[in-house]
């Protein structure tokens, strides 16, 4: 009987999931996507588009914990033709329903320490409000705070690959460590880059959780999403509100990303723990080559 009843929970669970991503797709075909005269429309060929990529954004987030802007942005904006404004504003909107489905598929799983994920959460949300408010005197240096995270980044993702290669010999870890000042102060710290960048804060949190907190893995990504959520919620709220979220095509994206994400949740634990330091450390290695380059005024895809 037991395993019945999980089966029904599954399938009740798969069916509501499909009708809030039908809900989303009517609604934001309803609404359009564009915010501006030079956005582009929503023409059933962009509609697919949107909601693929907005899948294997989703998959990502849900494998490592990430909210998927880093590569949301440049797609909309190099490939889709959105405004740069536009295609941030709608990527760090899209991040509030990818951490909202990555990290429900990890808490059902128990790869998420609600613990810590809440106080880096208050830090955060903390911090994206001062981020927003400092973005103001800030917005044209944001290229060289580019350059100086892709500099801090490159050693992170560097040991992350050679560990995903070589695995140390130590055990994995079994909880996150670090204390409570120090969760809420690393949580500020992403919160404030993330409102100052646009961008969700994982490419900051799962590094940080793996190097300076000692946390495990698996526990790592649904952690990195949990704590994610006010961030994006305020983060993507001020966007929204400043005119800079093309809702139509946020929509679509974020019906992707929410099955996406848990897609991600559901086949983490078939991967091992060197594997996924392997894939943590080439997704980081690439945005902090990004960022970078854009410094230099070099384009990467």
């Amino acid at each position: 009987m037991s395993d019945q009843g999980a089966v029904r929970r599954r399938i009740v669970a798969a069916l509501a999931l499909l009708a809030v991503i039908a809900i989303m797709l009517g609604v934001a075909l309803a609404v359009g996507t564009g915010v501006t005269p030079d956005s582009p429309g929503l023409d059933p060929a962009a509609l697919v588009l949107l909601f693929a990529i907005g899948i294997v954004a989703g998959i990502l987030g849900g494998l490592i914990g990430v909210g998927g802007s880093t590569i949301l942005l440049p797609i909309m904006y190099f490939y889709l033709g959105f405004p740069e404004p536009v295609a941030v504003g709608t990527g760090l909107f899209v991040v509030i329903f990818t951490s909202l489905s990555g990290a429900t598929g990890h808490f059902v799983r128990g790869n998420l320490d609600r613990r810590v994920a809440g106080r880096i959460a208050v830090g955060g949300l903390v911090g994206v409000l001062i981020g927003s408010w400092l973005f103001s005197f800030l917005v044209g240096y944001t290229n060289l705070l580019g350059l100086i995270l892709g500099l801090v980044f490159l050693v992170p993702s560097i040991s992350m690959i050679r560990e995903g290669l070589r695995p140390p010999d130590r055990p994995e870890p079994e909880c996150i460590g670090g204390t409570s000042p120090g969760h809420h102060l690393f949580g500020a710290g992403v919160g404030v880059l993330t409102g100052i960048t646009g961008l969700g804060g994982g490419y900051a949190l799962v590094p940080g959780l793996l190097y300076l907190f000692g946390a495990p893995v698996c526990v790592t990504t649904g952690t990195s999403l949990a704590s994610m959520i006010p961030m994006a919620i305020v983060g993507g709220g001020i966007k929204l509100i400043e005119g800079y979220v093309a809702v139509g095509a946020g929509l679509v994206l974020a019906a992707g990303t929410i099955a996406g994400a848990q897609v991600g949740a559901a086949t983490i634990q078939r991967f091992r723990p060197a594997t996924l330091k392997l894939i943590f450390g080439l997704y980081f290695l690439y945005a902090a080559v990004r960022f970078i380059a854009g410094f230099f005024g070099i384009w990467v895809p």
